[in-house]
């Protein structure tokens, strides 16, 4: 199931503040400069490689005293810190004859088409200048609406815009494990998995271990959005010096989460993970046939249930009537229209709800 990355592919490397600031406190030198090393090392072995870094509070808390307790607080913090992070970043990628720049992103950015493919042609430009980009969350305005809440799931989106062949996930422990190894014996380490494997979700209900501040959760998340672009993700502890190395080189280090066979057009996956999703339609089990195995768009008709508030164009997640999402997609009516329709058979353009253009399907089967 492993395989190496062949030569000339992109990297992306996420590392969370666990991991560059042990224990809470200030950025821990040493671990930074691990980090450093790491990523570039794949530069010498001819992978462009990308850092989705965390860090900003972690570097802001010692400057103001204390570790703060709001949002506002943490805002402040980051607004500190990201600097702070930056110049130690600078500073070793410069001690290894590396330009670092930084790139801040939110969920607003993203979900804007055009700021999407800039946000790509500038990722895309950065590496093929040998440019190392330092991305990280704009968390010094980013309100709860338009943060991912994670770097793990912003990294996702990363390597899609990077054309990543390989997504690597530095955590505080070796990668995912059965139960929590703390209170299991018989715990074992998950060492490959398909992306669409049972046991991701078995991890992620037991919920072993805090896996720094995005959790397990947010990494099978991360994992899975990768692997509807094709890329393999590998979880692994950001403690070992060779960690991203033997991930790249197809080593059995961590957990390793084996992509989609295919994967999605651009613009499908844009609307999957670039876009905020508004608001959830349920269907029923007839539309959801209809979506899954036979490639259908969803009509009205086939809806039970409209949530949120949106207007026209707006994405909207899709759900089976047990709850579990289905797809993703930008809607043809209004949520108001929508509520009217729904259940009905209606002549109005077809009574289409969401066209199959513009939806992408993350069941198990087909886009």
């Amino acid at each position: 199931m492993r395989r190496a990355l062949e030569s000339g592919r992109p990297v992306v490397v996420k590392v969370g503040s666990s991991s560059l600031a042990p224990g809470g406190g200030g950025l821990d030198a040493g671990a930074v400069r691990q980090i450093v090393d790491q990523v570039a090392g794949l530069w010498d072995h001819g992978h462009p490689t990308a850092l989705v870094s965390s860090g900003a509070v972690a570097a802001g808390i010692p400057v103001l005293g204390s570790r703060p307790t709001d949002l506002p607080g943490f805002q402040v913090a980051a607004a500190v810190g990201q600097s702070r992070l930056m110049e130690r970043y600078t500073a070793r990628f410069g001690e290894r004859g590396l330009t670092a720049g930084q790139v801040l992103l939110t969920k607003d950015v993203l979900a804007n088409r055009q700021q999407y493919l800039n946000a790509r042609e500038t990722l895309g430009r950065m590496l093929a200048l040998g440019l190392v980009p330092i991305v990280n969350e704009n968390d010094s305005v980013g309100v709860e609406e338009l943060r991912y809440g994670d770097n793990d799931r912003l990294a996702a989106v990363v390597s899609h815009l990077a054309g990543a062949g390989m997504l690597v996930l530095l955590t505080d422990t070796p990668g995912l494990f059965s139960g929590d190894p703390r209170l299991d014996e018989d715990a074992e380490l998950i060492t490959a998995v398909q992306h669409t494997d049972e046991a991701l979700d078995e991890v992620v209900q037991g919920a072993p271990g805090p896996l720094g501040s995005g959790g397990v959760a947010t990494k099978v998340a991360a994992a899975r959005m990768a692997a509807w672009s094709g890329i393999p993700t590998v979880i692994a502890d950001a403690k070992q010096p060779d960690a991203v190395f033997r991930a790249v080189t197809g080593e059995a280090i961590g957990t390793w989460i084996a992509p989609h066979a295919g994967a999605l057009p651009a613009r499908k996956l844009w609307i999957a993970f670039g876009q905020p999703a508004e608001g959830r339609l349920t269907i029923d089990d007839g539309a959801a046939s209809a979506l899954v195995e036979r490639g259908k768009s969803l009509l009205a008709v086939g809806i039970t249930e409209v949530s949120g508030s949106f207007g026209e164009g707006a994405a909207v997640e899709v759900n089976a009537p047990d709850g579990r999402l289905l797809a993703k997609g930008l809607v043809e009516h209004s949520s108001i229209d929508l509520a009217a329709l729904a259940g009905k058979a209606s002549s109005d353009a077809g009574g289409v709800a969401i066209h199959r253009d513009h939806l992408v399907v993350l069941d198990s089967g087909g886009t």
